[in-house]
């Protein structure tokens, strides 16, 4: 059952919440913040519209002997009746560089996959996110941290 969830909802988003849209911005710079199970992991992000739907996400998020490195691609569509709110569904890798102290340095490789709102303002420059965004490691004894969410706050630029 849980593993026919995930795409069942991007089914139901893609089918009864899709309209026809132009992206609401071209670019946006702000703060992501990733948090849930473990650290929390603070720093900039920058998103950019490609097209109507298609945007990239790069952030550099920091935390206590963290240094995490992302980049995402996420398919964005407007939420009809609903102005300034998008759903968003994406995925990209992540390294960690974690500094272990007296036990050395180690880097991680995970795959994040993103699904999420975002609403921008109407009638400022500004947009929110919220999204549930899993952690799969896939270096060193491979694990898949489900409750991770991410929320970032951005200043937009058309």
């Amino acid at each position: 059952m849980r593993k026919g969830f995930l795409p069942l909802l991007a089914v139901f988003l893609l089918v009864f919440l899709a309209q026809e849209s132009k992206a609401q911005y071209r670019t946006a710079l702000g703060l992501g913040i990733d948090l849930g199970d473990g650290r929390t992991l603070v720093g900039p992000q920058l998103k950019h519209f490609f097209s109507a739907n298609d945007a990239g996400n790069v952030q550099v998020l920091f935390a206590d002997n963290n240094v995490l490195l992302g980049a995402d691609y996420s398919y964005n569509q407007a939420i009809r009746g609903a102005r300034g709110l998008n759903w968003y569904i994406g995925v990209g890798p992540q390294l960690n560089f974690v500094d272990h102290g007296p036990f050395g340095n180690k880097t991680y490789f995970a795959i994040r996959p993103a699904l999420g709102l975002e609403y921008k303002v109407p009638s400022a420059p500004l947009a929110f996110h919220f999204d549930w965004k899993p952690w799969w490691n896939l270096t060193d004894e491979s694990n898949f941290e489900a409750s991770r969410f991410s929320i970032g706050f951005k200043y937009t630029f058309n």
